[in-house]
């Protein structure tokens, strides 16, 4: 049995790939993340798997439990947020410490994962982090994957798809800002993990920009989300700069909002993101959209849980 460090195990990707990955008897896992609450929900969940709380941006412990680790797998990201020194922190300086405790110890292969966000035209605290991120991965000179992916939904989900979910149960309306004719290409957080679940058992090497196969606009997503959950919810265009007033009013009152001025200019920033065959390159199924959102939405064990950020 070989031991697999992942960190930021509590967040979306996290909890899904853990759900999946502990029933495969060749891997210990070893799990670290710095949010309380959410390791609360993963100690409940999976009992058997070892937690250690701990703040991957400070020197400690952690470094040599990961060490003595075979496999890592990064899962850590400082993803929204209103102050920039929050992604240097979170994306990179925790990035460094944990390539300094693997070339102390004996780990031998890396499963990064980065986000499609490095090959968008966005630019923002995000963007710029994560192509620093892969760069400092690429100059460790460890055998490793970089896996990007785009928006991804899923059990747990508390950011993208979850939120709106929840807002559209909360709100008289739901509304959409402009036309709403933003392409998406969301990818189901189940299908990641089985991604990454292979390049572990295989140590797959090279960078895959790995994008939702189905092509949905932002505003029939909305109607999708709607449809699975139920929700009669009245879905209102309004102009993008209301919006933006919107969301710049919430943010006064909260210093950490589940959605930001600048993930509203990435929703419109027209990228379309590459589409490989990860099916076939990874041996995995891709699951169709609905069946995806109905998983999400209304599994009886995991669609009510949502994680804090």
């Amino acid at each position: 049995m070989e031991r697999v460090f992942i960190t930021g195990a509590a967040g979306l990707v996290g909890q899904n790939l853990i759900a999946s990955l502990k029933n495969d008897d060749a891997y210990q896992i070893v799990a670290a993340d710095k949010h309380t609450e959410n390791l609360k929900v993963l100690r409940e969940l999976h009992p058997e798997v070892e937690v250690i709380e701990a703040d991957l941006a400070e020197e400690g412990p952690w470094q040599d439990r990961l060490g003595e680790c075979e496999h890592a797998i990064f899962l850590h990201a400082q993803i929204g947020g209103l102050d920039e020194s929050e992604f240097v922190r979170n994306n990179l300086t925790a990035t460094e410490l944990c390539l300094d405790a693997m070339k102390r110890g004996r780990t031998r292969y890396l499963a990064h994962v980065s986000s499609s966000v490095v090959n968008s035209m966005a630019d923002d605290f995000y963007t710029r982090s994560k192509t620093r991120q892969e760069e400092i991965v690429e100059q460790s000179g460890f055998t490793h994957v970089t896996l990007r992916p785009t928006l991804m939904f899923g059990w747990f989900d508390r950011k993208h798809l979850g939120w709106l979910k929840r807002f559209m149960e909360r709100a008289p309306v739901f509304p959409i800002p402009g036309d709403g004719r933003y392409l998406r290409q969301p990818l189901y957080g189940g299908d990641f993990s089985a991604i990454i679940a292979a390049c572990l058992r295989q140590e797959i090497e090279g960078c895959y920009n790995i994008s939702g196969r189905e092509r949905i606009d932002y505003i029939d997503l909305i109607a999708r989300i709607r449809s699975v959950t139920g929700a009669k919810t009245p879905i209102v265009k309004i102009p993008y700069w209301a919006f933006d007033v919107m969301l710049r009013t919430y943010a006064v009152f909260d210093r950490n909002p589940p959605f930001t001025t600048h993930q509203l200019k990435a929703l419109i920033t027209p990228d379309v993101f590459e589409v490989i065959d990860w099916p076939e390159i990874f041996g995995v199924r891709a699951t169709p959209l609905d069946e995806a959102l109905e998983e999400t939405f209304c599994h009886p064990e995991y669609s009510q849980i949502s994680l804090e950020f």
